[in-house]
Order: structure tokens, then C-alpha cells, then sequence
């Protein structure tokens, strides 16, 4: 019979749906669409009123506009009470439509891969007589807040160790989670080749360092400046950036005259390739643009963090060693002139560093785990309990009364 697996995610930034996507298509890959069918389910945007409804839109303009007050709330609701109260009032906000959600989504096993809907979720699965397992997959790489970590799961699945503790610290037990890093789509691990083959196929300089430079998929961020701050330095190097969708971004980099040979890119989808013939990469600490780093093997220059979930990211990557946080365009030029001077073997320590630290399996991992609970049977809740105790009560009242 095939097995039916429930994820659910929101499009509250990128990483979200691509770590859905990811698992996804590697229960696909592994078990065959014969064997598996997936729904991944945007909650807040398909089952939630407003105003959550409209959480995938208000999130990044919240991020981009008021970092500040963003941070601020972060850290006030990361206590253990208080990411209580959160996930207590999220639940009763959407608890009709996270009911409806699972009435007409059957699963034989949950997969939740965002922090603000594990909870309510459990919470709204206790008020059956019978739930599915429950499979956490943390997708926020070292500063995980409070509310990922639900005691009733089955399985928590977290990306490094420091999120790991956290779950200790939540009160998760070992027994209950593992580190597998964080999902990457499998496309991605097969994408890569030796750098010289991916250079040929972009069409890249063989012989000069490349230095990537990106601002995500919209070309958010000081792009332009740090572009003209890196040309200023005049390095023996390659530049490439990736404005994404900016167009406007994009014509004003296409018409700019540059001291070393430099591409400009709109939106990429062969970032396997790009990754693999970089050798160096500028970006914001993102936990899914670390992890294709990191496997890849590419150094990294940090310029911004999401305050709360990325601070611990660049925290990560400093202390081991795999790149440094430089968030102005003129520490970004002076970092890689003094990168460039230090030669290529400085860089190919900083890569050897971050490919040790990566998982280049974990999508599979994962996967695995969620096929195993997909094979168990469905959890009796406290609710089915309670009607036990109650039968059983009623029973011996009878017994009584017959004696």
C-alpha cells in the first residue's frame, strides 16, 4: 500500500519550501512514486486566517524594513514560557483550519519543517483519538528558537550540534533526535564536479580565483556597492555576481566598467556548477547558502544575518575557521585582498574546514528516518486514553452495582 507523507511548511522565506522540496524528491527518488505519495502543505498561507494568512508576504518586509524589532521579538519569545504562550496563541488562532488540514490530508506519517507550526500542529493532532508520527526537521542551522522543539514528537531531526543541545535544553531527549545536518536537494550533491570541468562548462577563467558574489534570488543587499568596493581593490581574481531577479540591479552591474574580468548573472538555477567552479563566496549567512558552502567546499565572506535565527550561523562559521563576518563593502574588499595575497593554499585549508563540517548526505538521511516512522502504526493520544479511563470507570461502577 502506498505510504502518504504530510509536510508542512510555509513560504516564510526560501528555505522553508526547499527543504520540503528536498525531502520530497528524495522519498521519491529512493522509494518510487508507486511506493509514496507527498503533500507539502503551506499552512499559514492555505489554512490560516488573517492575519497569518498573509505570513509568507509580511515576513520579509518585516525582516527587510525592521531588523531591530524583529530581534527584539525573537529574543523576548525564545524562553521556554514564552515560546509557550506563542505556540498556545498561534493554536487557537488556526486551530480550525489546522483540523481541517489533516481531515483532508490522511498521512501516515507528518514531516514539519517550520518552528511556528510544530506545535500547534501536535497540539491539534492530541484532539484525535489516533495521530500519525511526527517528524521535526529543523531548518535553522545553530540559533534554533524554543518553539521547534515539541516533547511529543517521534523524531527530531537537527542540522549541528548547538541545535541539538538546544533541543536537550527544551527538554527533548537524546533518543529523540539526531544530527543529520541540514536537507540540500539531491540535484545538488549530483551537480557537483571538479572545479575545472564546471569552469569549462560556465566558461569561466581556468587559472584566476573566482570570487561569487550573491544577494539571493531577489538581488537584495549592498550588491552594487560591494561589487565597486571588491573593483577598487584591482585583485588578480575573477568576479561573478548573481543579481537574481533585479533587473534593475543587473543593468546598472552590465553597464559598469570593471578592473578584472567579471560576469554578471540574473536568476540561476545551476548553482551546483557555480558552487563548484567558485572559490570564494560574498554572502548573507543564510543556513541553506552555508550548507551548499560548506559542501562545495567554498570559503565564505558573511556581510548580514537575519538577527536571532542567522546570528549563530556566523558565529559557526567564524569559529571554525571557514570564513570571516565583514558587513561593510569596504571590510568585504579588504578581506579578499588579504585572501588573495595570502595564496591559494590559505583557501584550500578554509575548504577542506568547511567541506569537514558538512553533510552531504543528510537529504538521504532524513528521508530514511521519515520512511521508517511512515512504516509505523498510527499513536493512541491522551484523548483516546481518557475515553479508556473513562470506559474502564463506567465498567467497574457496573461491576459494583451487579454485586
Amino acid at each position: 500500500m502506498k505510504k502518504r507523507v504530510l509536510i508542512l511548511m510555509s513560504d516564510t522565506g526560501g528555505g522553508h519550501r526547499a527543504a520540503a522540496e528536498a525531502i520530497r524528491d528524495a522519498l521519491y527518488m529512493e522509494q518510487g512514486e508507486q511506493k509514496v505519495a507527498v503533500d507539502m502543505v503551506d499552512v499559514f498561507r492555505e489554512y490560516s486566517p488573517v492575519p497569518l494568512k498573509y505570513a509568507p508576504e509580511l515576513y520579509p518586509r518585516w525582516i527587510n524594513r525592521s531588523k531591530k524589532s524583529w530581534e527584539a521579538g525573537y529574543k523576548i519569545s525564545n524562553t521556554p514560557q514564552n515560546a509557550q504562550i506563542v505556540s498556545t496563541t498561534i493554536y487557537h488562532t488556526i486551530q480550525s483550519g489546522l483540523k481541517r488540514m489533516f481531515r483532508e490530508h490522511p498521512s501516515d506519517v507528518i514531516v514539519c519543517v517550520h518552528s511556528l507550526v510544530t506545535r500547534p500542529a501536535m497540539k491539534a493532532l492530541m484532539s484525535r483519538s489516533h495521530r500519525p508520527p511526527f517528524v521535526v526537521v529543523v531548518t535553522d542551522l545553530v540559533s534554533t528558537h524554543h518553539l521547534w522543539y515539541e516533547k511529543r514528537v517521534e523524531r527530531c531531526l537537527v542540522p549541528t550540534l548547538p541545535a541539538y543541545d538546544r533541543g536537550l535544553e527544551s527538554g527533548l531527549v537524546p533518543d529523540q533526535m539526531r544530527i543529520t545536518g541540514l536537507p540540500v536537494h539531491p540535484n545538488f550533491v549530483r551537480g557537483l564536479t571538479k572545479q575545472a570541468d564546471a569552469r569549462a562548462q560556465l566558461g569561466w577563467d581556468q587559472n584566476l580565483p573566482a570570487i561569487l558574489l550573491v544577494g539571493g534570488g531577489d538581488g537584495m543587499g549592498p550588491v552594487y556597492r560591494t561589487a565597486r568596493a571588491i573593483n577598487e581593490r584591482r585583485l588578480n581574481c575573477q568576479l561573478i555576481i548573481i543579481a537574481g531577479r533585479n533587473n534593475t540591479l543587473r543593468k546598472q552591474l552590465e553597464t559598469s566598467s570593471w578592473n578584472q574580468p567579471t560576469t554578471v548573472y540574473g536568476f540561476r538555477t545551476d548553482m551546483p556548477a557555480i558552487l563548484a567552479a567558485t572559490d570564494v563566496v560574498v554572502t548573507k549567512a543564510g543556513p541553506a547558502t552555508i550548507t551548499e558552502a560548506c559542501i562545495a567546499g567554498v570559503p565564505m565572506i558573511l556581510y548580514d544575518a537575519i538577527p536571532g535565527q542567522e546570528t549563530g550561523n556566523v558565529e559557526f562559521i567564524v569559529s571554525n575557521r571557514i570564513g570571516v563576518f565583514a558587513p561593510t563593502p569596504q571590510q568585504i574588499g579588504d578581506t579578499l585582498a588579504r585572501w588573495m595575497q595570502e595564496g591559494p593554499n590559505s583557501l584550500r585549508l578554509r575548504s577542506e574546514r568547511a567541506r569537514a563540517l558538512s553533510h552531504p548526505n543528510a537529504v538521504f538521511d532524513i528521508a530514511d528516518e521519515v520512511w521508517r516512522y511512515a512504516q509505523q502504526k498510527p499513536i493512541d493520544t491522551d484523548r483516546l486514553s481518557l475515553w479508556k479511563g473513562v470506559v474502564r470507570a463506567r465498567r467497574a461502577i457496573n461491576n459494583q452495582l451487579d454485586l
